[in-house]
């Protein structure tokens, strides 16, 4: 007998097409534990962001998200602008899973649905996990400011299926162009910086692009963004750091610059892009980051 109602908010090209592909298999595993569900598809950039603001606004069943980091990124933006009511749970189906990751839910798509559906089916409680704010926008995972938003930017325009290994190919490409380094003003209660940089992460979870593990000590649920700061780095030497970055072993480096903060606030000398959980935002010269704590609500 049915007891429950779900609404699934998913995005059928997430993944390179793969999220379109397994929708069907996820209903069913969604529906064999006695759950009723109701699919919206995303029709266009935004689109799940808006359905997420309307579905938790009405309260009714439960929220879950098919897709990538950028659809987590559309649905809590939704949930929080809905005023932050609403749980959400998560089956990953994209290129990184980041936010999967760091939220220890499975990155086997079919051992997530299962979970997320036996959770529901067990009235079992949601966790609260924290949430950062970047001029406005919220993000679940990270944001980027300098390089790595240029290299996101560059493997969001590739559509081939090589996984995560289109992040790698978008650095060796980001670096044909030369490596930027504005100057940069940073102001936090921990850290202060003034002079040119190649990057400032700052990161509510430990991944980036699915591969690189850029911040080790990054937990989404201890009040806190982790401040990673790249001072100025030729080609050759970013070469030499890309190992290093993927296995988490980058903190000791001479370049790399790190504080836990709660808020922090970065000027640049000129238009410099930017990123919220991998998806790039417009050409900004100002940023005001703030960490939520328990803001969202987490199946």
């Amino acid at each position: 007998m049915t007891t429950h109602t779900a609404s699934l908010l998913i995005n059928p090209v997430a993944g390179r097409g793969s999220a379109g592909r397994r929708l069907r298999r996820i209903c069913e595993l969604i529906e064999d534990a006695g759950i009723a569900i109701e699919v919206h598809e995303s029709r266009g950039v935004g689109d799940l962001e808006a359905r997420a603001r309307e579905l938790a606004r009405s309260e009714t069943g439960h929220l879950m998200v098919a897709g990538g980091d950028g659809s987590v990124h559309e649905a809590v933006n939704g949930i929080m602008a809905a005023g932050g009511s609403a749980a959400l749970g998560v089956i990953p189906t994209g290129t990184g899973n980041d936010f999967a990751k760091a939220a220890q839910i499975p990155l086997d798509w079919e051992a997530a649905t299962r979970l997320l559906a036996q959770r529901i089916s067990d009235g079992a409680p949601p966790r609260s996990i924290d949430v950062g704010r970047m001029n406005g926008r919220h993000f679940a995972n990270g944001a980027g400011i300098g390089l790595d938003a240029k290299v996101t930017q560059i493997a969001r325009s590739y559509r081939w299926p090589v996984g995560d290994l289109v992040y790698l190919i978008a650095i060796f490409r980001a670096m044909v162009d030369g490596i930027a380094t504005p100057e940069i003003q940073i102001q936090s209660e921990e850290l202060q910086w003034q002079g040119p940089l190649t990057l400032a992460s700052i990161s509510n979870g430990p991944w980036i692009g699915g591969m690189f593990y850029i911040a080790p000590m990054a937990i989404n649920d201890d009040n806190l963004l982790e401040l990673l700061i790249a001072g100025p780095v030729t080609r050759v030497r970013i070469l030499q750091l890309l190992p290093k970055l993927i296995r988490g072993q980058h903190m000791n480096e001479p370049e790399i610059h790190h504080a836990s903060v709660r808020r922090v606030s970065i000027t640049a000398s000129e238009p410099v892009p930017s990123h919220l959980d991998g998806e790039v935002q417009p050409m900004q010269t100002s940023f005001e980051l703030e960490i939520l704590p328990g803001a969202l609500w987490l199946l």
